[in-house]
């Protein structure tokens, strides 16, 4: 069925909270998003979360059941229209793996976990275009259910990220279990989340801002509640805090606890909340705070706006990476031209048509000599461990993985089984790369700075083999080449491919 004018400009972001899961569903009309739909469900997939045993199986069908509901209205869209995103509890949990496979199919569309920095870009952009576009720079906080970020940005652009390990859910787990509420379980929730502050207090002091704004549920709420009961002027301020605090208190229990114009279920985590608010607003001497409707997912659709206007962060991380450890950037744009020279011809038959494919093994080539810069001797486990850890905006923490395990088998032995946790499918379209990746490097061995003037074979493949077919008699005349692939036969062997040359 031919696909409407209309859907090609859609674009839906998901944002898998530890406390909520959020849905927008937009329309790009002239570069400008239109909001349709937006979505959100409390699942609290933090609740209850355990060191041991990760997600519990009552939140995870909590999230299961929410996913089923968001399926519906985006099943029509194509992967590269929506972007699904995962944040503190699918980082810490031992079981989210599993938990996203689940998820994965339910949902139709792949989950990105990102880190926590990414997360904190990502809000920023959210935000900054909910606002005015001035010159001064702006501290940005968002209190999620597992954790909180904090940006300090000029206009679009961010300058300092960071994200702690401080949430309502957690928080409210961890101090107010018991739900009790006093002044005793407020004093140990704020002295902790003071604690956790010291990370980026004298920094961000340092850098200095103009004003703040707040984002997401528990922002939202708090800004809510000060105005109806009038203990604020305006925004959000410490006395307006105090006094919110103190309301809370008199409540005695959560259970008694209401709240004009708050659900039940944010209840719950609301003094956890202010805690950490009360703690931010101490620790970094903030006077007032406003608040914004702009957030992750909002972000995370300008992110997708950006991928299609071809101003894609991905691409100035990678070349900021290949700048920062001091790539050979023409020998790695040789080897990237080839790389997808290859893939053109043997995306059909090998099941890489996907644009996602193309990117990983792009992405793979530009840094496949990242680790040079560490050392020469096992320099492509250096560069996969460089790619997997480093703060990369703009790449979730699965893609590292991938153009990790990619760098990481660019030589010798190329024993992808080892990464157990991936699915049969996906290794087997990471194997695939890394063998496109392994000849294209076999190519331009001898490092020409014109990279047409390598000679490239016609290549076929079929299920377990690739054949290379050279031009007459150019084995012969290249007889380091031909030694070359003597050695990358044996090493594919090894992983059940066969490797054919004339």
């Amino acid at each position: 069925m031919e696909e409407s004018v209309q859907s090609q400009h859609m674009l839906a972001a998901i944002d898998l909270g530890s406390n909520s899961f959020h849905m927008v569903i937009a329309r790009l009309i002239n570069g400008q998003i239109q909001i349709i739909d937006q979505r959100g469900e409390k699942v609290q997939l933090a609740a209850g979360l355990s060191s041991k045993t990760g997600i519990s199986e009552e939140a995870q069908q909590r999230a299961l059941d929410c996913l089923q509901r968001f399926a519906e209205p985006i099943r029509d869209l194509h992967r590269y229209q929506v972007t699904v995103l995962g944040t503190n509890t699918l980082r810490a949990a031992r079981n989210s793996r599993e938990f996203i496979q689940k998820a994965n199919k339910v949902l139709g569309f792949p989950i990105e976990v990102i880190s926590g920095v990414e997360e904190a870009r990502l809000v920023y952009l959210g935000v900054a275009h909910t606002l005015a576009d001035d010159d001064g720079k702006r501290l940005v906080i968002d209190i999620g259910g597992g954790s909180t970020e904090f940006v300090i940005g000029e206009r679009f652009k961010p300058k300092a990220l960071e994200s702690l390990h401080m949430g309502c859910v957690s928080y409210t787990d961890r101090y107010f279990s018991d739900g009790e509420l006093n002044e005793s379980n407020f004093s140990r929730a704020i002295a902790a989340a003071r604690r956790e502050l010291q990370v980026i207090k004298g920094r961000y002091r340092f850098i200095g801002w103009e004003n703040t704004v707040g984002s997401s549920g528990t922002n939202r709420a708090v800004s809510r509640v000060l105005q109806n009961y009038g203990l604020s002027d305006a925004g959000i301020d410490s006395a307006g805090l105090n006094r919110l605090k103190k309301l809370i208190i008199e409540s005695k229990h959560i259970d008694k606890l209401e709240l004009q114009g708050i659900k039940d279920q944010r209840l719950k985590v609301m003094p956890a909340g202010v805690a950490i608010l009360i703690a931010i607003f101490k620790e970094l001497s903030i006077d007032n705070m406003s608040y914004s409707d702009g957030a992750l997912r909002e972000g995370a659709l300008h992110d997708l706006i950006g991928r299609a206007k071809h101003e894609d962060v991905r691409e100035k991380t990678v070349k900021n990476m290949q700048s920062r450890f001091v790539v050979d950037t023409a020998h790695a744009l040789n080897v990237r031209n080839t790389a997808l020279k290859l893939l053109q011809s043997s995306a059909e038959k090998w099941k890489l048509d996907e644009p996602e494919f193309k990117n990983w093994l792009t992405w793979s080539a530009d840094l496949h000599e990242v680790g040079l810069s560490i050392a020469h001797n096992q320099f492509n486990k250096h560069g996969a461990y460089l790619i997997q850890y480093c703060d990369m905006p703009g790449f979730s923490k699965s893609v590292q993985e991938t153009i990790s395990l990619i760098v990481k088998h660019q030589r010798k032995k190329a024993i992808v089984s080892e990464a157990l946790d991936i699915s049969k499918s996906s290794r087997r379209v990471i194997t695939r790369l890394i063998i496109l990746l392994r000849l294209a490097i076999l190519f331009h061995q001898g490092r020409s700075p014109d990279g047409d003037a390598v000679i490239l074979p016609k290549i076929k493949v079929n299920k377990f083999s690739v054949s290379l077919e050279f031009p007459e008699g150019y084995l012969e005349a290249h007889p380091m080449t031909a030694m070359n692939l003597d050695a990358e036969k044996n090493y594919l062997d090894g992983i059940c491919y066969e490797l054919k040359y004339k």
